[in-house]
């Protein structure tokens, strides 16, 4: 089967870019945007809407295999890509991408996204991240489609990974309105809940982190009154380092305050992710190091996650081989091919390290689908509900997709074990 052309669509995300340097810096609220100058290149508003851009492949038999190109809320934070904007890239999808698949044969994911992924423009760069993120999605339907097949049995063919018929824990992020979309996700009971969004010291973690201290005080109880006793998600918060801004990365000070929010957690287990923001790819794999080693020293059990600098596949190789964190978040959208985002899963595992695969609010459907065939061919400790803030469509999204596919797949197994009798 092969590709016979090669289009493509604007769309939007389910979300917004957000300047994260001109939050992080304070500036005001008004209603759902911000108030102030963007500070980050590219941005034209603190806050302005998501855009996509969905990449089809014409197949021979007239099918239509499809990904969507899409890059994370922070863009051009923590060395991250630009901002992606359709009408930027979608001549280069079309003028340069587009001459490299047509009339060829979909017969292997790895082979494919290859052409894409390691290919240079005539500048010497690569192509952007949401372009290479899009390109790979759209690429995997394709031999999905041309094989009969399922993604989840495409990769775990290709990767020959071990069928395992089981869900993978769905993370739901709440958004700033952190109370009343955490009681959407203890009601819908997902896996590990809230994320939070705490991106601020003064309004969110509060100087001594005495907010966040609350609102994880707040949620403990919460999850015990409307969970029940049969009902224990991890918890997992990302504070966008502002706590080593609030404690000066003094290493004893925030290991202090660790302790605190274990015991507001207990007995549900607890996750921070990016505590601080060294500002470089070395210097966050040295100072969450040295947070980790401290925190054990001390018996704390709190988890750290590693988000910020630890964008690419090589980035997560630094972090997982130095030991840095508990857990990498492999944000999807950021390292391009979707096919990184399986071996670096992969890669963690192999050294013990736990895998979640993240992503971005501001992505698609399609992304929060083929991330779904991703974690249950690769199974991460944990997988994200995307696109959006609002926890019901994300969750949906992501959930439904993988019950479908569980499904899918128990029946295939079962009629082959009867065929075998």
């Amino acid at each position: 089967m092969k590709i016979i052309d090669v289009i493509a669509s604007p769309g939007l995300t389910g979300f917004y870019f957000d300047d994260q340097l001109a939050i992080k810096s304070g500036v005001e609220h008004d209603g759902f945007t911000y108030l102030g100058e963007p500070k980050t290149p590219g941005f034209k508003a603190v806050r302005q809407r998501g855009e996509s851009i969905s990449v089809m492949l014409i197949l021979e038999d007239g099918q239509v295999a499809s990904g969507d190109c899409a890059a994370v809320q922070y863009s051009g934070a923590g060395g991250r890509d630009p901002l992606f904007l359709a009408e930027d890239f979608i001549p280069i999808i079309l003028g340069e991408i587009a001459p490299k698949l047509v009339g060829q044969e979909l017969d292997s994911f790895r082979k494919l996204v290859d052409l894409v992924e390691n290919s240079q423009r005539e500048n010497g760069e690569r192509y952007h991240t949401a372009i290479r993120y899009g390109v790979s999605q759209a690429i995997l339907d394709g031999v999905a489609k041309a094989q009969r097949k399922t993604m989840t049995e495409v990769i775990l063919e290709e990767y020959e990974l071990p069928m395992v018929l089981e869900p993978v824990p769905i993370f739901t992020q709440t958004g700033d309105d952190r109370y009343e979309n955490a009681d959407k996700a203890i009601i819908k009971r997902a896996g590990v809940l809230p994320h939070a969004l705490i991106n601020n010291v003064e309004t969110k973690l509060g100087k001594d982190g005495e907010l966040l201290l609350d609102y994880v005080i707040w949620l403990r109880n919460r999850i015990m009154t409307l969970g029940g006793d049969d009902y224990r998600p991890v918890l997992h918060i990302d504070v966008y380092g502002t706590i080593g801004l609030a404690f000066e990365d003094n290493v004893e000070r925030m290991v202090d305050y660790f302790i605190q929010l274990e015991k507001a957690a207990d007995p549900l287990h607890l996750r921070i992710e990016g505590p601080m923001d060294a500002g470089s790819l070395e210097g966050q794999i040295e100072q969450l190091k040295a947070l980790r080693v401290a925190l054990k020293a001390r018996g704390v059990k709190v988890e750290i996650v590693a988000d910020e600098w630890c964008n690419t596949y090589e980035d997560i190789v630094k972090f997982v081989d130095a030991q840095a964190a508990d857990m990498v978040q492999i944000k999807t959208p950021d390292l391009g091919g979707i096919q990184n985002t399986i071996e670096a899963v992969i890669y963690a595992k192999k050294y013990g390290v736990g895998a979640y695969v993240g992503g971005s609010c501001n992505e698609t459907d399609s992304g929060g689908r083929t991330a779904v065939h991703v974690s249950l061919a690769a199974r991460p400790d944990q997988m994200l509900a995307k696109p959006g803030m609002g926890v019901d469509e994300g969750y949906m999204i992501v959930h439904n997709e993988m019950n479908r596919t569980l499904a899918v797949l128990k029946r295939d197994r079962e009629t082959r074990s009867r065929g075998a009798n």
